[in-house]
């Protein structure tokens, strides 16, 4: 009878790339319901010649159709290949598998890292990953498989280098230490819609430059010890598998023998990271002058139609974003054979490839999730669902009569929620804006403090959404590096890791957002969160 009760009691898990397919089929579903029962929304955008509003309808497209059909089964592999986590994570991992299979990451990890504390560790990770925004989403795919094997060598559980960087990238989305991606994508909707009031309004583009420097210590700093004190405790400790294969003969060693190896050994190391530093600063210099305009053959990776240097960094046709994960990647790649030429870990090409070939076996399921995923994010998209859902919210806080700290808590609250179905940050505003830009000015709030209370409810929310795609990345590498396959890491149980952080850094932001207004520090080179 025990038997039988136990049994009955045993969980079964889904696998999450079952229960995105199930997702899938929910939407295409539910996108056939609320179609037929005419769900639709009106939200205004801003004519930026007459600077008039226009009304957009907006009504759910039903997938369960003929044509949705059409569309589903006809854009399947261009969804998969047009997939942004999907190209940048193969790019970056074929120079940390270089950089690993020389022993490269293991050396400077085993030499450099394991000297920090546990906390200090957690803080260089959490400050990468908030600062690394400043480059679209480049932190997931670099910071995530970097975080998580150095975690490893160092001794601490990988899946905690990957919650580390993974909450430090989403939470903390938005700030950084220059102005960068979110300026360039946010700044046009906010002078449009400031516009609307007063038509001599400027907006530069470092005018949230002193708030996003401040905000990105303070969030890694709440993290560090977020992730320390909570999460750190209910992760618990990783097991290699090579330590559990231990036995008592491994310890009868000749240690005279043992000893002439290590020194070798680090003699070997030694040269093989100063190989590595010196082919690094040669890397490193080099893509620095490409971000150097007007010199003999300099700007390589600059669009140079664009008129102010930012632009020119971080506009649309940005070379330096588009290519940043390459260069990373070739970084990576670089060094690593400059490490395994001088320590002599590298025999000759083949052996190289196979080494990182071998690091590569381990991603098939992710390949396979990461279609299913784009095709979920996609079908998602098309439904319209979460451009209606974010003008219903706009629409609410057109008719709420509410001014100073109440108007500032709701806006930041709906924008975080509306980021749930909706997580492109420059979608959000364009819909926002028009609404949210006026009404805070009207309250004597400037406008450049009204995209800084975008920013934060597009963080808040950002990394609690199977709808980011590249929450694709943390979910695959969560269960890379999980020991009980039996037991994978569902959507469910992946953000209940996260819960913690995300409720701790959400009240954060409000008490930032909040407390900067009411002392009134400077947001930006003389701009300030009052008109």
């Amino acid at each position: 009878m025990k038997d039988k009760r136990k049994l009955k009691l045993k969980k079964f898990y889904f696998h999450p790339i079952t229960v995105f397919l199930f997702l899938i089929v929910i939407t295409i579903i539910l996108s056939g319901i609320l179609s037929a029962v005419q769900m639709q929304a009106t939200y205004n955008t801003i004519n930026e010649n007459t600077y008039e509003l226009e009304p957009t309808l907006i009504a759910v497209e039903n997938l369960l159709s003929f044509d949705g059909m059409k569309f589903i089964i006809s854009n399947a592999i261009k969804n998969f290949l047009s997939f942004g986590p999907l190209g940048m994570l193969l790019v970056s991992l074929i120079g940390l598998t270089i950089a690993e299979g020389s022993g490269l990451i293991e050396t400077f990890t085993n030499r450099k890292i394991k000297k920090l504390s546990n906390q200090t560790l957690t803080f260089i990770f959490i400050f990468l990953a908030t600062i690394s925004s400043l480059i679209n989403d480049v932190g997931y795919a670099i910071l995530i498989p970097l975080a998580a094997l150095v975690y490893f060598i160092y001794g601490r559980n990988p899946l905690l280098g990957i919650i580390t960087t993974f909450c430090g990238v989403s939470f903390g989305y938005g700030v950084s230490l220059f102005v960068g991606t979110t300026e360039v994508s946010l700044m046009n909707y906010t002078k449009t819609a400031a516009m609307l009031i007063d038509e001599s309004t400027h907006i530069a583009l470092t005018s949230n430059l002193i708030f996003i420097i401040v905000v990105s210590i303070i969030l890694s700093i709440v993290g560090t010890i977020i992730i320390e004190k909570i999460i750190s405790p209910k992760i618990g400790k990783y097991k290699k598998e090579d330590d559990l294969a231990q036995t008592a003969k491994y310890r009868i060693l000749d240690l005279e023998e043992e000893e002439q190896k290590k020194i070798e050994r680090e003699k070997y190391e030694k040269r093989g990271l100063r190989f590595a530093l010196i082919a690094g600063i040669i890397i490193v210099l080099i893509f620095c002058y490409m971000l150097i305009p007007n010199l003999p053959s300099s700007g390589l990776l600059l669009d140079m139609n664009e008129k102010t240097y930012v632009n020119q960094l971080f506009g649309e046709n940005s070379y330096f974003q588009d290519g940043f994960a390459y260069m990373t990647s070739l970084f990576f790649i670089i060094t690593g054979i400059a490490y395994g030429i001088g320590a002599k870990t590298i025999k000759n090409d083949k052996d190289l490839i196979e080494k990182s070939g071998q690091l590569f076996s381990k991603l098939g399921t992710t390949f396979i999730l990461m279609f299913i995923v784009a095709q979920f994010i996609a079908i998602f998209k098309k439904t319209n669902i979460g451009i209606i859902i974010t003008a219903w919210l706009t629409n609410l806080l057109e008719h709420l009569e509410l001014t100073g700290i109440p108007l500032i808590i709701t806006i930041l609250i709906l924008i975080a929620i509306a980021n749930f179905f909706l997580t492109g940050g420059a979608n959000k505003w364009l819909i926002f804006s028009p609404v949210a830009v006026p009404m805070l000015m009207q309250s004597n709030i400037s406008p450049q403090f009204a995209q800084i209370i975008m920013r934060a409810g597009d963080s808040m929310t950002k990394g609690y959404t199977p709808l980011l795609a590249s929450f694709v990345i943390y979910l695959s590498y969560l269960n890379i590096y999980n020991l009980n396959k039996e037991k994978p890491y569902t959507i469910k149980k992946s953000l209940k890791l996260i819960t913690p952080y995300f409720l701790l850094i959400s009240i954060t932001w409000i008490l930032i957002i909040v407390g900067w207004y009411i002392i009134g520090l400077p947001i930006g080179p003389n701009v300030y969160p009052t008109i």
